[in-house]
């Protein structure tokens, strides 16, 4: 028999497990971990005094310092001696690998929709692809508690967007169910009762497909996900597709074109109970399980027993559309902060990341110091890039960049274009539609959303949304909510203008002193206070007009015999327009960098010298 057979294997109904495998797919914001959490402890998985932290399945830093979740995670729960394993997955589109990868491992999926917002463009996608997979979905529509909520409306829109994800007659015939995860009930509709979550637990297990697998055939798993454990070492998970394991057990990994990569012991078995891993003695066909012991197999290998010899056909992952040049930092300030600054460290690191994130991918650049990494868009960059800064790295990155591709029959250039789906209150309309438009954006749909607020959806070139969300903050006053998804590649839609303004540069290494600052805040906005580091080229602010200037942060104040009435008044400094990572980003020019620190975010000139500066921009005139 051969590897893929035992994917979507025929057998005996024996074969059928008492176990339901299950992912949560909906937008960001739309309330998945908060469903998992009070499913967790509903199931009777914590004591009634037990304290668990809110979003418990959020464990990483950064998931919950911005509020979601970036990593696919699986747990396991029992209702009525029934257990049920459940995959947390990401919401936002730049994380979209980590979902396309784990729906191959559950055999039904819950659609968690708001009650007010409707499904959104990340809806859109996940259940995309769980619809070609031939999963069966159950839709729960959430936060119905809320007084601007329109659940049936919703469900009608939810409907439309099945059809037009061309989902089959069985797929279209979904159940729903309506709720509040925060409330922690689910029922038949809107009104209640609003006692518990039995309605959604019975559904899982009555609407879900048992996993059928062969549980006598050889050992064989798809590997869906990698990480890295200071104590384990590389630890894989996948559902197992037939067979048994046991710790101790060899096994080989396959690539995808079915040449043997390794083979090796299975030094531990570890299955999921709660939010733990406990190691376990054995694990059969249908179970989702992590095994360590493997040294080189990776994500989207088959790790099998040595008689198997073809792989499985894994899910294609869509390609990175957008790149950014990971360098070394050489600014007079390197190696201050951290202790990671070397060009070969910083590539082993980004090689480690590319093994677990299918979605990212690593390049070599004519530069030895400098890496490009490509991968779903701005966040997933940006999450890349403060989690390696807290590990100790120094790194100086360039301004994103789109990815273009040539059209194989015509060829014409094409670039990537995102779907933009825009809620603002109706007087920022007109606003939001004269910029996107500006930035050869189309209008493809504007009706109103309920709450005096409008929906407008865009089509619009990926390089003409870099940098964009900080001025549509300040266009709808803070009110307004964006969201973008790739939508597919389209001609070239030619020059989008970027920043206006020019910077303020640095011209000496040293201090900053408040009364040269207190003097430069009438030709623009100042980014840094009084007594910080500062060196020639970094930018300190943004002029007011469209040129560079450079100026001197560090000049104090001439001390004279002469006392005058005000000549002493004390210096008061604006508050500084502070830069974070994704302001940054956002931020720079072409020909300029943001330096990362494990401390500081700064922006700098791609080239510190003001002579090589000209030099450069003369020859790019030139050119």
């Amino acid at each position: 028999m051969s590897g893929t057979d035992y994917l979507r294997p025929n057998f005996n109904e024996s074969d059928i497990m008492d176990l339901r495998n299950i992912a949560i797919i909906a937008h960001v914001d739309h309330g998945k971990t908060s469903l998992i959490d009070v499913l967790l402890r509903q199931s009777g998985l914590f004591r009634d005094n037990q304290k668990v932290a809110e979003r418990a399945m959020d464990s990483n830093d950064l998931e919950r310092e911005r509020g979601i979740t970036i990593l696919a995670k699986c747990t396991s729960l029992e209702w009525h001696g029934q257990r049920i394993n459940i995959v947390d997955t990401p919401g936002h589109a730049d994380f979209g690998g980590e979902v396309e990868r784990i729906l191959s491992m559950v055999d039904g999926v819950v659609v968690l929709v708001d009650a007010s917002e409707g499904p959104m463009p990340q809806t859109k996608f996940v259940l995309g692809k769980a619809l070609k997979l031939g999963l069966r979905p159950i839709v729960f529509i959430n936060k119905v508690d809320k007084p601007e909520q329109r659940a049936h409306e919703v469900h009608d829109e939810v409907f439309d967007l099945f059809t037009s994800l061309d989902a089959n007659d069985d797929q279209l015939d979904f159940p729903t169910l309506f709720g509040s995860a925060k409330e922690g009930w689910a029922a038949e509709g809107p009104e209640g009762p609003k006692t518990d979550m039995a309605p959604l637990f019975d559904l899982i297990w009555e609407h879900v497909s048992p996993p059928v697998a062969d549980k006598d055939g050889p050992f064989a798993m798809l590997a869906t996900t990698l990480e890295s454990n200071p104590f384990l070492g590389r630890v894989l998970t996948g559902k197992i597709s037939s067979g048994v394991i046991r710790p101790n057990m060899t096994v080989k990994a396959l690539s995808r074109d079915g040449s043997v990569i390794e083979e090796k012991r299975v030094t531990k078995l570890l299955a999921f109970r709660g939010l733990e891993r406990v190691p376990v003695e054995e694990a059969e066909a249908g179970d989702i399980v992590a095994i360590t012991g493997l040294g080189k197999a990776t994500v989207a290998d088959t790790i099998c027993d040595p008689q198997v010899t073809e792989a499985f056909d894994s899910q294609p992952i869509d390609p990175p559309t957008l790149a950014m040049t990971f360098s070394v930092n050489d600014s007079p300030l390197s190696g201050l902060d951290g202790d990671k600054i070397t060009s070969r460290v910083i590539l082993a690191r980004l090689e480690r990341e590319a093994e677990g994130n299918v979605a990212l991918r690593i390049g070599k650049t004519p530069d030895s110091d400098a890496i490009e990494v490509a991968g779903r868009g701005e966040l997933q960059l940006a999450v890349l890039i403060e989690t390696m800064r807290r590990e100790g790295f120094e790194l100086s990155i360039s301004r994103p960049r789109v990815l273009f591709k040539t059209d194989p029959i015509s060829g014409q250039q094409q670039e990537p274009i995102e779907e933009v789906v825009i809620d603002v209150d109706e007087e920022h309309s007109g606003v939001v539609v004269e910029k996107l438009g500006a930035r050869k954006g189309d209008l493809i749909d504007m009706r109103q959303s309920g709450g005096g607020k409008q929906r407008l959806v865009f089509h619009a070139p990926s390089r003409s949304l870099i940098g964009y969300h900080g001025e549509f903050m300040t266009d709808t006053r803070g009110t307004g909510v964006m969201n973008r998804l790739f939508h597919g590649y389209a001609p070239y839609k030619g020059v989008i203008e970027g920043r206006r303004n020019g910077v303020i540069i640095s011209l000496e290494k040293g201090s900053s002193v408040a009364y040269a600052l207190w003097n430069l805040e009438d030709r623009g906005i100042i980014f840094i206070g009084a007594g910080e580091p500062v060196y020639g080229g970094m930018v300190i602010g943004e002029h007011a007009k469209l040129n560079d200037i450079e100026v001197n942060p560090l000049k104090a104040k001439q001390l004279t015999n002469v006392r005058a009435s005000g000549t002493d008044e004390a210096v008061r400094l604006t508050t500084p327009v502070r830069m974070n990572l994704d302001k940054a980003l956002a931020y720079i020019g072409d020909d300029e960098l943001v330096e990362v620190t494990p401390n500081s975010v700064r922006i700098r000139k791609r080239y510190l010298d003001p002579h090589e500066r000209k030099r450069h921009a003369r020859g790019k005139k030139v050119a």
